[in-house]
This record gives structure tokens, sequence and C-alpha cells, in this order.
């Protein structure tokens, strides 16, 4: 395993990241010994090698080309990218592709900025269905819902202001991992904190939770 940075702190509990460059960082107290540090390493080796796995396809997705043949997800679905040069300017989902019509077909800037703003429109549109389906469970009003790039969240919750923040890369997952994330933050406005509480109220309104949770880190 290459890339580990080990940090002995003065701290009670031991904490490990994988952050978006792939870095591996393992925070531990002061007296770990070194045999109980490559322990956890190698207890959690699948964990880390699968969050590393996430962060390089996710970094992959951020350096397209945005030509003919690309591949990009929408809805948990891989669709072929197609440019057509046009001067009636707009994006497409039509006939398992997505096709972005543009009058200069070598303007990566626009057409990267094009699609962007094609999926938000749609994420706002997905999101806000899957919010309505699942407000009357938790029944308590949000005041704010703002989509952005998020590069180590989902999603995020304010209990106190009522406000929720969901990643825009959310668009491009199966539905069931919407659902999951956007259930995960409706519920924190009920039981704010990570409690039994927090987990007995997911199971009960969504027993596969984990199940979509996995879904959504690894695929």
């Amino acid at each position: 395993m290459s890339n580990v940075q080990i940090i002995k702190k003065d701290i009670k509990n031991i904490t490990l990241k994988v952050k978006p460059s792939c870095e591996v960082i393992l925070t531990v107290p002061l007296n770990t010994d070194n045999r109980h540090i490559l322990y956890i390493l190698e207890k959690r080796k699948d964990w880390i090698d699968k969050k590393v796995d996430f962060f390089k396809s996710y970094n992959k997705i951020e350096n397209k080309e945005y030509v003919s043949g690309e591949s990009f997800y929408y809805k948990g679905k891989a669709y072929r990218l197609k440019i057509i040069q046009s001067d009636n300017e707009k994006v497409k989902l039509l006939r398992g592709y997505i096709q972005i019509f543009i009058k200069d077909k070598t303007d990566k800037a626009k057409k990267e900025k094009m699609l962007n703003v094609w999926y938000m429109k749609k994420s706002k549109e997905y999101f806000n269905q899957i919010l309505n389906q699942y407000l009357p469970i938790v029944k308590k009003d949000i005041k704010s819902i703002k989509i952005r790039k998020m590069k180590t969240r989902w999603g995020s919750c304010n209990p106190k202001k009522g406000y929720i923040n969901l990643n825009f890369d959310l668009i491009k997952k199966p539905k069931e991992c919407v659902e999951y994330v956007i259930f995960h933050e409706l519920v924190h406005l009920v039981h704010p904190n990570h409690s039994n509480k927090f987990y007995n109220f997911l199971y009960t309104y969504m027993p596969d939770w984990k199940k979509r949770k996995d879904k959504l880190e690894y695929k």
C-alpha cells in the first residue's frame, strides 16, 4: 500500500481517511506501536482500495475531452457523447446518446459548460421529485436546498437552519443511491447526529440503506 501518511497526535481515537488526491491518512494516539498501525492498515485494506478506486474514477470523469465517443453517466447508466455541429445549440438525451449541438465543435470549455448546465437542470427536477417522496416521512420543513460540486461528500445537512446540500454528481448515480443520500440528509432534520435513534429511523424506512450506500461508493 503506497502513499500512506501516519500521524501521531495527542488523541484518544484512531481515524482513517482517504483524500480525493488518493492519499491515505491514518491518525493515531501518540503511544500506538507500529505493529498495531500495520494491523489497522491491513484490516482496512479492502475499504482503502475501494475508496482509492472511487477517487481515481472520479478524477477520470473530471478530465474529459468532450469529444464524440466518450462515456458520461446519467442516472446510473453510461451514455456515449455525440457532438453535432449546429447553429441551434442545445443538449439532448436521444437514442442512447447524450447529444451536444454546438456551433464550434472544438470549443471544449463551452461543451463542458453546456453539459453541466444540462446536468444541473436535470438534477433540480430529479432531486426535487425524490425529496417530495420522502419529506412526508420526516415531517420537517426545508428552508434551502443547494446543488453543488462536492469532492468528499454526497450530501450535508444543517438541521438548525433546515439547509440541505446535495452533490451535483449524484445525477450520475443510480436512483436507489440518490434516494439513500437524500433520505439520509432528511433524517438529520429529525436526528442531527449519527446516533442509534438516527440509524433506527433510517432502518425503519429504508431497511436496505447499507446496500444502497455501498453501491453509491463503489459503482
